[in-house]
């Protein structure tokens, strides 16, 4: 009788570590982002951002972010990113990589022989309430100061980054003053 019991017991303990186990597997499921471009501005011509009627200078390209803890939503506005004058579309890529958030802006078809400033209004669903590390990938950028900065969404769930810029397509109107 006491042989039926310990193995009962033991059959229960293995159970019991088996479900426990399968369990805290499907808690560490990697996280899946999506994101999409929710609308970008019209090429500047006055080579200002009038963004909440601030006027950011063209030789400011900024990150403005919020996130939206109870939706898992990051919202992104790219003020003065570089693009052609006319491109066919302009679209963005996500990936993620343990902490690090890599944007990759894009256009297709670049259709005309200048490049100008637009604003970019991107979401980015399926985000945790943690730190990050943001870093964007845009097509004009080059050699010229990099999007990579830390955020911490429970600590600011807003904020604001800003790199100066100099070369075309920014800082053009610096260079007219």
């Amino acid at each position: 009788m006491m042989k039926k019991l310990h193995s009962c017991l033991f059959l229960l303990f293995i159970v019991i570590f088996f479900i426990s186990c399968e369990k805290n597997a499907s808690s560490d499921k990697p996280l899946t982002l999506s994101v999409q471009l929710i609308k970008s501005s019209a090429c500047k011509s006055n080579l200002k951002s009038t963004y909440l009627n601030d006027a950011i200078p063209d030789s400011l390209s900024c990150i403005e972010y919020s996130f939206d803890a109870e939706k898992n939503k990051l919202t992104i506005k790219h003020i003065n990113a570089g693009f052609n004058c006319c491109p066919d579309s302009i679209y963005c890529k996500i990936d993620l990589n343990n902490d690090t958030i890599f944007i990759k802006e894009f256009e297709k078809m670049f259709l005309c022989d200048c490049n100008c400033l637009y604003d970019l209004d991107i979401n980015i669903d399926g985000v945790e309430n943690k730190k990050y590390q943001l870093k964007f990938e845009e097509p004009y950028a080059l050699d010229q100061n990099k999007f990579i900065f830390n955020i911490d969404l429970q600590k600011n769930p807003n904020g604001t980054y800003c790199v100066t810029r100099k070369q075309y397509p920014w800082g053009m109107n610096s260079l007219n003053n």
